[in-house]
């Protein structure tokens, strides 16, 4: 059975760009309700621990860089099945092949600027709220 909750983070080109409202208005209008949200500034240290699973791959030391430029916004989503529903939502990583009407393609640059992150399991979506928020930080 689907989860009913994911993880997103507007990430910092699209915190930079003001893009914080429209984006959570697409979210709300696709029927995610947020239990959790805060603005936050990533240390090297916890952008590391995040995308630790990226490690050996060749664009992990730009992800960290990029992923600490600036502020993001982290939230906790509710919606019955919330990871696949948010990830077409989000539409592809690459903002080239992301569907019209996704976030991707209304508002990322590039496969590395692509304003969001959408969790892409029920497992990762746990892990990944537990990493940003803290059981007071979310609320039913």
């Amino acid at each position: 059975m689907a989860g009913n909750r994911t993880l997103t983070m507007l990430k910092p080109d699209a915190v930079k760009a003001g893009n914080i409202g429209p984006i959570l208005a697409m979210m709300n209008d696709a029927g995610f309700r947020i239990v959790a949200m805060k603005m936050t500034h990533l240390t090297t240290d916890k952008a590391k621990q995040f995308y630790a699973v990226h490690a050996e791959r060749p664009f992990y030391g730009e992800l960290v860089e990029f992923m600490t430029s600036g502020p993001i916004v982290a939230a906790i989503l509710e919606k019955d099945n919330a990871v696949e529903d948010f990830r077409k939502l989000i539409g592809a990583t690459n903002p080239a092949d992301a569907a019209p009407g996704t976030i991707r393609a209304k508002y990322a640059t590039s496969v590395g600027e692509n304003a969001v992150h959408g969790s892409d399991s029920d497992e990762n979506a746990a892990i990944e709220g537990a990493f940003h928020f803290g059981g007071t930080e979310t609320f039913a």
